[in-house]
C-alpha cells in the first residue's frame, strides 16, 4: 500500500497581482479534484495578508501527485501565474505521524 503524498505550497503575489492568482487558483479546483488520486486540494490565504496563498494538497500516491504536476491544470496554472508571482512558490512535503483517531489525527 502507498502512503498519501501531503504538499503544503505557498505563493507570494507581486503587487497589484493577488486577484489574478487567486482566480486561477480557484478556478482551477474543479479539474484538479477530479484527476485520479486527488484527495485533497484546498487554497488559503495567510491570515492577515492579502497577497501570501498556501495551497495544502493530499494525494494518493507520489506518482498521482508526479501526474497532477504534469497534467494540463498544472500547465494553465503555470501559464496564468508565470508573471504574476514573486517568485517560485515554497513546497513542503510532509510526512504523516497518524495519532489518535484516525479521521482527524492526520491531514
Amino acid at each position: 500500500m502507498t502512503n498519501p503524498v501531503v504538499l503544503v505550497a505557498t505563493m507570494v503575489a507581486k503587487p497589484g497581482q493577488e486577484e489574478l492568482i487567486e482566480q486561477t487558483l480557484t478556478a482551477a479546483a474543479a479539474k484538479v479534484h477530479a484527476e485520479p488520486g486527488c484527495l485533497r486540494y484546498a487554497l488559503h490565504r495567510k491570515a492577515g495578508t492579502t497577497g501570501e496563498f498556501v495551497m495544502i494538497e493530499k494525494w494518493a500516491s507520489r506518482e498521482a501527485l508526479g501526474a497532477h504536476m504534469k497534467g494540463a491544470a498544472m500547465r494553465e496554472i503555470g501559464a496564468a501565474l508565470a508573471q504574476a508571482l514573486a517568485g517560485a512558490p515554497d513546497m513542503v512535503f510532509l510526512d504523516a505521524i497518524p495519532a489518535g483517531d484516525p479521521d482527524v489525527g492526520a491531514v
